[in-house]
């Protein structure tokens, strides 16, 4: 593990040196956070939620409010929807960072010498891997924890807050969150080896994102909503996928061709 995080702090040390990195890094978060926390502030005062009802939302959206009250039901739909940005960003912050490690570095000139190195495979993607997931996650939870301390000040009331800290969004965040982050640097990893141009592999790699967003407009447009049952079988699922695609990012990743065909 010595020789992991080696590549780490080497990932680390040269791909926060740009600027287009660290502004995916720090300005995602703040804007996921400010969006929930400004809908909360705009629908905190009683007056400015009293024109919204249950007649407003979703007919299948009841069962999940429970017993809230209808003020409080109606904040929580508005405000669930932004909660699933916390699903995305650690999806769309790894795919920048491990895009740019690879197809990067051979612009750079410095993936050859690393490649060259007796370091495994494995070693390296491993390396790779935590490098680009690891601050998406940190990010993400940092993120969350700030959205919650929010939610306990402008929140009507604390069923709402208790809703936004319930299973549910735990699970997606700090279990779900982390497996979409792998499954998005897998996913990067293979593209990013397969080309040559940090963009390409850039835009490419974005398309792991497609199927949560449809999760997002499908919740947003109420064709279906998240609950614990859900989210609990795309945890499950996802550590099959994440299995599946280490197991070809790293059987598909050519040292041998990397460093003799790319120019």
């Amino acid at each position: 593990m010595h020789k992991v995080w080696v590549i780490v702090r080497k990932e680390w040390s040269e791909v926060f040196k740009n600027k287009l990195v660290l502004f995916t890094v720090a300005f995602m978060p703040l804007m996921f956070t400010a969006l929930p926390l400004i809908m909360l502030a705009v629908t905190a005062p009683s007056e400015s939620m009293s024109g919204l009802s249950s007649s407003d939302m979703p007919a299948s959206f009841g069962a999940i409010c429970g017993g809230m009250s209808e003020s409080a039901c109606a904040q929580y739909w508005l405000v669930s929807q932004f909660l699933i940005l916390y699903m995305l960003m650690p999806l769309m912050i790894p795919v920048t960072i491990a895009s740019y490690s690879i197809v990067g570095e051979k612009s750079t000139r410095t993936l050859e010498p690393v490649l060259a190195t007796p370091v495994k495979t494995w070693e390296l993607l491993t390396g790779k891997a935590l490098a680009a997931s690891l601050p998406a996650v940190l990010v993400t939870w940092l993120g969350f924890f700030a959205f919650a301390l929010g939610a306990t000040i402008l929140a009507t009331s604390p069923e709402v807050v208790a809703r936004f800290l319930d299973p549910l969004w735990l699970t997606a965040i700090f279990v779900l969150g982390p497996e979409l982050s792998i499954a998005a640097v897998s996913v990067a990893v293979l593209i990013s080896s397969r080309v040559s141009d940090p963009r390409v592999a850039e835009q490419l790699s974005a398309l792991v994102m497609l199927p949560l967003l449809a999760v997002f407009f499908g919740q947003v447009t109420g064709f279906f909503f998240l609950n614990e049952t859900l989210i609990l079988w795309m945890a499950l699922i996802m550590i099959v996928i994440d299995a599946g695609l280490l197991f070809f990012a790293t059987q598909l990743f050519q040292r041998e061709r990397i460093l003799t065909r790319w120019s």
